[in-house]
């Protein structure tokens, strides 16, 4: 039996998985650790699969993706796509960096692996955002043309803050005095959750207690600490302010999507906080968003989802 393969490669692990139709099946995990390179990973999968045969795939990675060669950021693997392609045997081989998969996964998302956040409807074929605080703050956007979906791709992430109110400014000059320049990544991240609670920390002369942005989050979520509380609330507020920015760049009337790590663990507390209500918050621009809605991505295999998509789209046999 012949099929296709994709895979989403990140820092510590690589996931790997068949197509059966529109559907992903046969998903395995491996540490990336594990093995010396991403081809000795694949093989290991192929082997789990003897009796099938593995002509072409997809793989979405983390690291930007120039040209032939890639080299991973966050860990010590590098390649050649073409010889990688004639290592594997096979006859297609695409590889596309692992936000631009989040990217052309929208358009194939299920409703029941998104959650809409406020009101809005989406526009068929209208350009769509999506940025994903994790352990950085990935942007991209999609604009639909003559030969389907087409993923813009930039670093968004590292365009400047800007504070909307008394403790964003707090957190603006807490973060100028230690780091210099503040980007959207240092408030919309892991790291980003922590720098909001030392600013507003130092604001209010308290202690900062935590350095974790996971325990700064549980105890925001069961109500433990009252600073927890106010840092997480203050992250959906900026986090609500550049969706709305994002919303505004490229005439998104097909939505704006949350991904990455972070957002999908309290979707609830999302919900009840200041984000959407933040997102309209453009001024004279306010009817130009109001309609615009805005999800979060609930769905684990996104980025399997996005290669498989780009795929479909760009391998014609």
């Amino acid at each position: 039996m012949t099929t296709k393969f994709v895979a989403d490669v990140g820092g510590t692990n690589i996931r790997i998985a068949q197509l059966d139709g529109n559907n992903l099946v046969h998903i395995k995990k491996y540490l990336c650790a594990d093995f010396p390179g991403i081809e000795q990973a694949i093989q290991r999968y192929f082997d789990t699969y003897a009796d099938t045969t593995f002509s072409y795939g997809c793989i979405a990675i983390a690291c930007p993706v120039p040209g032939d060669w890639v080299k991973m950021t966050n860990h010590t693997w590098a390649f050649s796509i073409e010889e990688l392609k004639q290592a594997l045997n096979l006859t297609w081989l695409g590889v596309i960096n692992d936000f631009t998969s989040v990217a052309y996964s929208l358009p194939v998302l299920r409703d029941d692996q998104k959650v809409q956040i406020g009101p809005g409807s989406p526009k068929p074929k209208a350009n769509i955002a999506v940025f994903g605080p994790g352990t950085g703050l990935g942007v991209d956007h999609l604009t639909y043309t003559d030969k389907g979906w087409k993923a813009l791709d930039g670093e968004g992430g590292h365009v400047d803050f800007a504070p909307q109110d008394e403790n964003e400014f707090a957190i603006w000059h807490y973060l100028k005095k230690s780091i210099g320049h503040v980007s959207a990544e240092e408030v919309l991240s892991g790291r980003g959750i922590v720098h909001i609670y030392e600013g507003l920390a130092e604001q209010r002369q308290q202690a900062a207690l935590y350095n974790d942005p996971a325990v700064i989050t549980a105890k925001a979520i069961s109500q433990e600490c009252e600073l927890c509380v106010g840092t997480l609330h203050q992250f959906c507020k900026i986090m609500g302010s550049f969706a709305g920015n994002l919303a505004l760049n490229l005439a998104t009337a097909g939505g704006v999507y949350i991904g990455g790590g972070i957002a999908a663990r309290f979707v609830d507390f999302i919900k009840n906080s200041d984000f959407r209500s933040r997102f309209e918050d453009k001024g004279r621009f306010r009817h130009y968003v109001s309609n615009i809605p805005t999800y979060i991505i609930t769905e684990p295999d996104h980025g399997l989802l996005g290669a498989a998509a780009f795929l479909e789209q760009h391998y014609k046999g």
